[in-house]
């Protein structure tokens, strides 16, 4: 029995996941002709129909789909093979492709490479910044590594590190803290004068969860799409928000009139880092998770 090359299956994953046959090509760094033949040739090794396909448009097979859920986990276990060989000798080497979360990334990501830069010269984190649930979903499908992100949130079937907290402060402009006071009851508030981001983020329920803010009037309907948006918002005397202290920390207030109180001791958020259970690296992803929580505002390690 011939069995199938790994770059032919590589081809059909990303031309599931692109859905276009130039933009795979270019994904995997080959010629569109190139890419159409690898797939076909799979297809004469399975000896099946993977691709329904006309002049302008093709489908994928009920069999084709079925063998890019399997493609996708010989591939995954075939990297995790040529990574544990490699890494024997020298865990902190190769590429590491990390993801991490807009409210993270900005304040949080340019001291850990730096940090990574110095303490492992042959180790290149690959970034990748987006939500929570669309970097989980990368993860599974084997197109990242590791995801840096905020917890509580549901990690089932992944490994689940957690590196430290990260505080929750209430910031409002400084003449609304002359009307309101430097610590206000929530529910003394006006209606819609708390400013958050949208829902995707999960900052919003961490910061409603963490600040115990149970009355949605207090909400107002806008929703920023990141941190600075918010920042903007309070600044014009519109209202007030949460912000995280790694935010605070990395300069976001700077040039504003906004002031920052500390909330209670209970209203953090908690960091995190999140691997496949089958992943053959743990011991590069730990010293990875040891070395970003020193750059936390509170480690847990």
């Amino acid at each position: 029995m011939r069995l199938p090359s790994i770059k032919n299956l590589t081809y059909l994953l990303a031309l599931e996941e692109h859905q276009n046959f130039n933009r795979a090509a270019r994904a995997c760094n080959v010629s569109q002709s190139t890419l159409s033949a690898g797939i076909q040739n799979l297809e004469e090794q399975l000896g099946c129909q993977l691709i329904e396909r006309d002049n302008k448009s093709f489908l994928f097979t009920a069999t084709g789909l079925e063998a890019i859920n399997r493609a996708r986990d010989i591939v995954n276990h075939t990297r995790d093979l040529v990574e544990y060989v490699q890494n024997q000798a020298s865990p902190m080497s190769g590429e590491v492709r990390l993801g991490c979360i807009p409210t993270i990334a900005p304040f949080l990501l340019s001291k850990v490479v730096t940090e990574v830069n110095a303490a492992y010269l042959d180790l290149k984190l690959l970034l990748r910044e987006d939500t929570t649930q669309n970097l989980l979903a990368m993860l599974e499908r084997g197109e990242l590594d590791l995801v840096l992100l905020a917890l509580p949130v549901d990690t089932k079937g992944f490994h689940t590190m957690r590196l430290g907290k990260d505080p929750f402060s209430q910031v409002m402009h400084k003449e609304l803290q002359e009307k309101w006071g430097t610590d206000p009851d929530l529910k003394k508030l006006p209606e819609r004068s708390v400013f958050l981001l949208e829902k995707e983020h999960c900052l919003t329920d961490h910061a409603v969860s963490a600040c115990h803010l149970t009355d949605s009037t207090k909400i107002n309907p806008f929703a920023a799409t990141s941190l600075h948006t918010l920042v903007q918002m309070v600044n014009a005397k519109l209202g007030t928000t949460f912000l995280p202290q790694l935010a605070i920390d990395a300069g976001i207030l700077v040039g504003t009139e906004l002031v920052a109180h500390r909330l209670d001791d209970d209203a953090y958020r908690e960091i995190g880092l999140v691997w496949r259970q089958t992943s053959s690296r743990i011991r590069t992803y730990r010293r990875l998770g040891e070395l970003i929580a020193k750059a936390l505002p509170e480690s847990l390690l």
